[in-house]
């Protein structure tokens, strides 16, 4: 095994490993060359944390999806022009499968004319040089790393560097990109990549950026570590009117977003399952504008009726468990837990972020950080003594139960020493002591 692949298996989570294994024995059954590209490899070789896995094909990408698929993966989207499919696969990991190509664009952006390619004229015509690396999941040359750009060295010089003259002119999302990748990841950008920047800018091809891609620019930073920093920069250079212009200085909700964000962090610091919650996140994001704004921000970014319905959905569920979690029938830590353990997450985490009641932010919070654990560290084998079926009102009334013996039952005051005690001084004639 190579130093690359080690670093690489090292680097992944069991679940993601388990992904790369089945997309490695679909693309080989398949009969296509599979490389592991872009933000995936940046990030094992800069040490990041690695979100997404992007492989790329040369060959048939969407059969090998199409096989994957058949495998247990869950497909969540398809591009038919760039040969392309995302996928969420057990554990919640999702991974892009892709073809190689080369894309050409016959205007700012336009919608690209797509052709096979070979991996290395793939990785010459992407953004930044920082992802435009490839490390080979193939047989034969397993853990080659390609390097057509020297993106590797500008990983080390922790900078961000455009592959070509015309990164921004072919595909004007990078220059939102390109804010958002330079502050989680905290790098510089190259002068001359910079120079390409400013002059992007002073023609305002921001305002060419395709409507659909605005909904997914919108995404990405959703499911940023920091949603808010993002937002920040994209302010700063007064980009935020690609969206609405209502969102340009004091329309940005900066303290519900923070709050979303501190949200977001508590929920992941439990363990908690948490799919990216991008309905919220637009609803913080837009708290400070009028429904006309609002609505006028939805049919800029062309967002669907369906996904509208979705982000309104949270809400009305989120308030009847508020109602519930402040109720006077509920005074004891078990009956916290019992009301969030079964919660979906996207209802706490609004709770968090946007009620106002003190006693329910004050429950949640013991049950994320105190009952949650407790019963986690609870051994197997004394969840074996609870009695009935699953379900049954005898079950319950024992669940209930060993939950109280758990959580309700206040450890007991240290017992203080009794002080030892002291003989009285016997007076020795004349009031003196010997």
């Amino acid at each position: 095994m190579s130093d690359y692949m080690f670093m690489l298996e090292s680097r992944l989570s069991a679940d993601q490993n388990r992904v790369l294994e089945q997309v490695q024995a679909a693309a080989c059954a398949a009969g296509v060359n599979l490389f592991l590209t872009g933000g995936g490899v940046r990030d094992v070789l800069g040490g990041f944390q690695v979100r997404d896995l992007d492989f790329s094909v040369e060959g048939n990408a969407l059969k090998v999806a199409r096989a994957l698929e058949e495998a247990g993966a869950r497909t969540l989207a398809v591009d038919e022009n760039r040969r392309a499919a995302e996928l969420v696969f057990a554990g919640g990991v999702t991974a892009q499968l892709s073809m190689s190509r080369k894309e050409r664009y016959a205007k700012t952006g336009a919608r690209p004319q797509v052709t096979p390619a070979t991996i290395q004229d793939d990785l010459r015509g992407r953004d930044f040089t920082i992802d435009a690396m490839a490390l080979s999941l193939n047989r034969a040359s397993r853990g080659l790393l390609l390097d057509p750009t020297n993106g590797l060295a500008d990983l080390g010089r922790r900078e961000m560097r455009s592959t070509h003259a015309y990164v921004f002119y072919d595909d004007p999302a990078r220059l939102l990109r390109l804010n958002r990748l330079r502050v989680r990841l905290s790098f510089t950008v190259e002068e001359r990549t910079r120079m390409q920047y400013d002059n992007a800018r002073a023609a305002h091809i921001e305002t060419l950026i395709p409507a659909r891609t605005r909904l997914e620019e919108l995404k990405h930073i959703a499911a940023e570590p920091s949603p808010v920093e993002v937002l920040q920069a994209l302010d700063a250079d007064e980009l935020l009117t690609v969206f609405s212009p209502a969102l340009a200085g004091s329309g940005l909700n900066l303290p519900g977003l923070l709050r979303l964000e501190k949200a977001y962090k508590l929920v992941k610091s439990a363990n908690l399952a948490l799919e990216p919650q991008f309905g919220a996140f637009l609803l913080a994001l837009t708290a400070n504008m009028t429904p006309k704004e609002r609505n006028s921000l939805f049919k800029y970014i062309e967002m669907p009726k369906t996904e509208i319905d979705e982000i309104r959905n949270p809400e009305p569920r989120a308030r009847k468990l508020e109602q519930a979690l402040k109720s006077a029938r509920v005074k004891k830590p078990s009956h916290v837990y019992r009301l969030l353990v079964s919660a979906p997450s996207d209802e706490v985490v609004f709770l968090l972020g946007n009620s106002v009641q003190r006693q329910v932010q004050e429950r949640i919070r013991n049950y994320l950080q105190k009952y949650l654990p407790a019963i986690k560290e609870v051994p197997s084998t004394l969840w074996q003594g609870i009695e009935g079926k699953p379900g049954s009102p005898k079950y319950n009334r024992s669940l209930q139960a060993f939950l109280a013996s758990r959580l309700d039952v206040r450890p007991r005051k240290p017992v203080e020493p009794e002080a030892e005690s002291i003989r009285p001084v016997e007076a020795l004639s004349r009031g003196r002591v010997r």
